[in-house]
């Protein structure tokens, strides 16, 4: 995976105490770098220090990447800045064919990236197969991207001028990922920003970061030119990214995490008015009407809920459902969930991995026994299970009132508490009771009453009679507390563009 970079601190070191791991994973582990990638090379931190990566399954640690310090971080937004106009300058068919091998490089090498995902995030390996085809995804659609970007040529109303446009690229930018998509939350940034001929600095998730050092070395070995990403893992990431944003040199602030960090970053980019892009929490409403297809929405509700152990923004938080079909609906929820063999997530037939430590498991804990302490039923599941790492039972919560927590709060575990309605007009208020506007989902076989319904439910985005939203073509984000800006679709490469007007006199 490392084929082609070089320098100290790119390969693993030995791991540490995990008698689960294997051979062949540990083979897989040791050829994914773990240095800082800065200006094309690999480097160790400068203070020297390391982080520890953990198998969430087993508690045990996997191995250690350089831990950058605030000097490393400035060391990469020069690095940036330093090629941004060269960069800016490269035809746009070159920039798109840099994506276009990463894309096809990510695809030969999906069995390793997977495992490697598996092992540093927990998830089923089958899950880390399809991120890994969603992350590729972004690369070919961006590539295709970066020979589209145009402005525009006209007269003036009066006849006396012409207008031109011109779209520029906006300069060097700062991404900072989660831990839930590792590879995905990145080249959905990383790729509409290579196609515009922007530099960056990627400061990945703590929990996760060797699934993007192995994205770095993938793009490396397609073509990018030095400088133009610079990764920076690090275990102290208000310290690293705060000089970044308040610096005047960077232009572009791209944040993917929790609303309450989210409005940290937003304050903190007014210094520099910088242009922002951010994708927040979600707590996402789950609409089952009467007339619904419960078969399909049985499904729809399972792909909500179960896809990334319930860990993603776009995952069903609550679901309110018609007082005529909550009760099957949730004993049928419950028996296919019931169903799910839960286990670490390189073991064949496992469906359900660990969460992402122990703080998550415990609050997912605190949730489902906050709501049952109030009056909610326990359908199947409702606690931890396993001697080691941090998995929790799938669970399926009924008569859930409207005073618990979970459904205020995003609970991005495995648990689906549910709660009735009793008209359209008290489940389009009780889905849009929340500061969260990410996604929402509809089931109705009534055309009409899915038009009226999505007018009114207000979040970015819909799943109409759909379980999955997530899709490379569509614009990804939302409303309210739940962030702005849109990532992937014709509308994801625009983040990473100025508009020019240029005002051409004419003398006659």
């Amino acid at each position: 995976m490392s084929h082609g970079v070089q320098d100290a601190g790119t390969k693993s070191t030995e791991t540490k105490g995990v008698e689960t791991v294997s051979d062949q994973e540990q083979a897989v582990l040791s050829q994914v770098p773990t240095g800082l990638f800065i200006a094309g090379e690999w480097r160790e931190a400068r203070s020297g220090a390391r982080l520890d990566v953990e198998d969430p399954a087993t508690g045990k640690v996997l191995t250690t990447v350089a831990d950058a310090s605030p000097e490393d971080g400035m060391d990469a937004l020069a690095a940036a800045v330093d090629v941004q106009q060269s960069w800016a300058a490269t035809p746009p068919r070159e920039r798109g064919e840099v994506l276009r091998r990463a894309y096809e490089a990510i695809m030969d090498r999906i069995d390793d990236l997977s495992l490697v995902m598996t092992l540093e995030m927990g998830k089923a390996i089958a899950e880390s197969r399809a991120e890994i085809n969603y992350a590729a995804e972004f690369f070919r659609w961006f590539s295709e991207e970066a020979v589209r970007i145009a402005g525009r040529y006209s007269v003036a109303p009066a006849g006396g001028s012409r207008l031109l446009t011109m779209k520029q690229p906006v300069g060097p930018s700062l991404f900072i990922t989660p831990w839930n998509f590792p590879m995905a939350m990145g080249t959905r940034k990383i790729g509409p920003a290579v196609a515009a001929g922007c530099t960056m600095v990627v400061k990945p998730a703590a929990e996760t970061p060797l699934s993007m050092l192995a994205l770095a070395s993938i793009l490396a070995e397609a073509g990018l030119p030095a400088g133009v990403l610079n990764v920076v893992p690090t275990s102290s990431a208000g310290q690293v990214s705060e000089p970044l944003i308040r610096d005047p040199r960077l232009r572009k602030l791209s944040f993917t995490g929790s609303t309450q960090v989210g409005r940290k970053l937003i304050e903190q980019s007014a210094e520099q008015v910088l242009k922002v892009s951010m994708e927040l929490g979600g707590n996402a409403p789950f609409l089952v009407f009467d007339d619904a297809d419960l078969d399909a929405a049985i499904e729809g509700a399972f792909k909500a809920k179960m896809r990334n152990v319930g860990e993603a923004c776009t995952a069903a938080n609550r679901f309110h459902v018609h007082e005529s079909v909550a009760g099957e609906f949730a004993s049928r929820l419950a028996a296919r969930l019931s169903e799910l063999r839960v286990g670490r997530g390189t073991e064949e037939g496992v469906e359900v991995g660990p969460l992402i430590n122990a703080k998550q498991r415990d609050g997912v804990e605190d949730l489902v026994g906050d709501a049952v302490s109030r009056g909610a039923r326990v359908l199947t599941g409702g606690s931890r299970t396993g001697e080691a790492g941090y998995f929790f039972e799938p669970t399926v919560l009924g008569d859930v009132p409207a005073e618990a927590r979970i459904l205020a709060e995003e609970v991005f575990g495995p648990v689906a508490p549910v709660t009735t309605f009793s008209s359209d007009d008290e489940a389009v208020s009780m889905a849009n009771n929340t500061e969260y506007g990410l996604v929402s989902y509809v089931y109705t076989k009534d055309l009409e009453r899915a038009i009226r319904v999505c007018e009114r439910l207000e979040t970015g985005m819909i799943g109409l009679n759909a379980g999955i939203v997530s899709n490379v073509a569509a614009p990804f984000g939302g409303v309210k507390a739940s962030g702005f800006g849109r990532e992937g679709g014709f509308e994801g490469i625009e983040e990473f563009l100025e508009t020019k007007y240029v005002s051409m006199a004419l003398s006659s």
